[in-house]
């Protein structure tokens, strides 16, 4: 599981955390959390890649708020990642393409909101900040686009 879902997730925890030895620690703490409480996934709720994108991507933002409180001077490295971009590795597979092909279809807003909270690793509240608009209407777009996306790659 770690060899199939690990170069993913370090990528979505990279775009996240901007710093290669967080993005590190956000899947290790993930896969330790699966290892640790399998016993509390429900399949009903959704499918384990799901489950286990959304342990790392909290992770993550976790990370990175420690980390603001904890260091003034949070400067991104300016050396490249020598791996392959994750963009590239999802791409590369079916399911990724499936993705990419469902979030085109969507509205430009759900689609918007969607990335910036699960990719950039966005809260509800700082996206209804940044795009000023009601809390309730982001969530509610948010929403409406994972149901679409789910619809989208289901059938």
């Amino acid at each position: 599981m770690y060899d199939a879902e690990a170069p993913r997730l370090y990528g979505m925890a990279l775009r996240i955390t901007r710093q290669p030895s967080l993005a590190d620690d956000a899947v290790h703490d993930a896969f330790l959390q699966v290892w640790q409480r399998a016993d509390r996934f429900d399949p009903r709720r959704g499918t384990a890649e799901a489950w286990l994108t959304g342990l790392v991507r909290y992770r993550a933002i976790d990370l990175v708020r420690k980390r603001v409180r904890e260091v003034i001077d949070d400067s991104v490295p300016e050396e490249a990642d020598p791996a392959p971009g994750a963009l590239d590795a999802m791409l590369a597979t079916a399911a990724g393409e499936a993705l990419h092909r469902c979030l085109s279809a969507l509205e430009e807003r759900q689609r918007e909101v969607i990335v910036l909270a699960f990719v950039d690793g966005k809260t509800h509240a700082e996206l209804a900040d940044q795009l000023a608009a009601p809390l309730g209407t982001v969530k509610s777009w948010i929403r409406r686009g994972l149901m679409a996306l789910k619809a989208c790659l289901d059938s």
